[in-house]
């Protein structure tokens, strides 16, 4: 099972040195891969509640946040083999066709180097900012997918759709990867998780205890299978919400939290459901903006690539 970590790209933390020291510090220690999040604005009254804390409030470290793709861009030069990973880039703040041009030209600069996490979102107040319609998320969603694949396997391009059309182009250039980066959904709802299986490389969960993951993940497997693909292909890549503790934490603690022992159970755990990659996400604990806690928690965390 492979091991990532996250760059730095939310709360004060997100600066030109942190994130460049992060991701050579990453590197240089052999982890797989670097991954980004997405934070577009950071509302006053909040419409709908955010789905990552128990009373639905938004993490005051959202308040400052790097754009994902141009943190990514950034380290890529200054790093060579590690792989770059949004987790996840909301599709409907986005236009398919400018995104997957500036997705292509990461990977063609990074030497095939980027994974990409795409999700739905949640917040209405970035929906609105953007001019997204939340109703039509779904939808949305199913051709935004097919245009990215469209433009980065075939040449020239050509497009119609309900939501987008392309006329006959080059749209160069191609990814270095073949026939494309890999693309990790996140997604938790009935039909975001048969789209899933239907078009996707694989799943981004987070925040989700391993039992409720295996049973999801059966689940998506057992649709790729009946629309026609190899389930064994699809691949689980878990966004791990880091808290590190001193002292053991008692039973129920959320996963990824607690002593180093209480994390390296959760770690082997994974690796028996057959999770592919785990990448850490220390930004929401305590001492999680410090740059000098993430560089140690990187020094502590490298061991965990040898479990299994």
């Amino acid at each position: 099972m492979k091991i990532g970590f996250s760059l730095p790209n939310i709360g004060p933390i997100g600066t030109a040195e942190a994130v460049t020291k992060v991701a050579q510090r990453a590197e240089a220690l052999g982890y797989h891969s670097l991954w980004t999040i997405e934070r577009l604005l950071y509302p006053l009254n909040l419409q709908r509640p955010y789905p990552g804390t128990p009373d639905g409030s938004l993490p005051e470290i959202y308040k400052h946040s790097l754009d994902p793709l141009e943190a990514l861009t950034f380290v890529a030069g200054q790093t060579k083999k590690i792989k770059l990973g949004t987790s996840v880039l909301d599709m409907p703040y986005y236009n398919p066709v400018t995104l997957a041009r500036r997705l292509s030209t990461l990977d063609f600069l990074s030497n095939g180097r980027l994974l990409v996490g795409l999700g739905l979102g949640w917040s209405k107040d970035e929906m609105d900012a953007t001019g997204a319609d939340m109703t039509k998320r779904g939808a949305l969603a199913d051709e935004f997918l097919q245009v990215l694949k469209t433009i980065w396997t075939t040449n020239p391009v050509e497009f119609r759709g309900k939501f987008y059309n392309i006329p006959k182009s080059y749209i160069n250039p191609k990814p270095v990867q073949k026939p494309h980066p890999p693309i990790y959904l996140g997604a938790f709802v009935p039909a975001a998780l048969k789209r899933l299986a239907n078009v996707a490389d694989g799943w981004n969960p987070v925040f989700l205890p391993i039992p409720v993951m295996t049973q999801m993940f059966d689940s998506i497997k057992q649709m790729a299978k009946e629309a026609g693909r190899d389930p064994s292909a699809l691949v689980m890549v878990v966004h791990a919400i880091l808290e590190r503790t001193d002292k053991p934490l008692g039973k129920d603690r959320p996963i990824f939290s607690g002593s180093f022992d209480q994390i390296t159970d959760d770690v082997r755990g994974c690796a028996k459901i057959g999770v592919s990659e785990i990448f850490f996400d220390p930004a929401f604990s305590p001492g999680g903006q410090s740059l000098d806690r993430w560089l140690s928690l990187l020094d502590q965390l490298k061991g965990l690539m040898n479990v299994n």
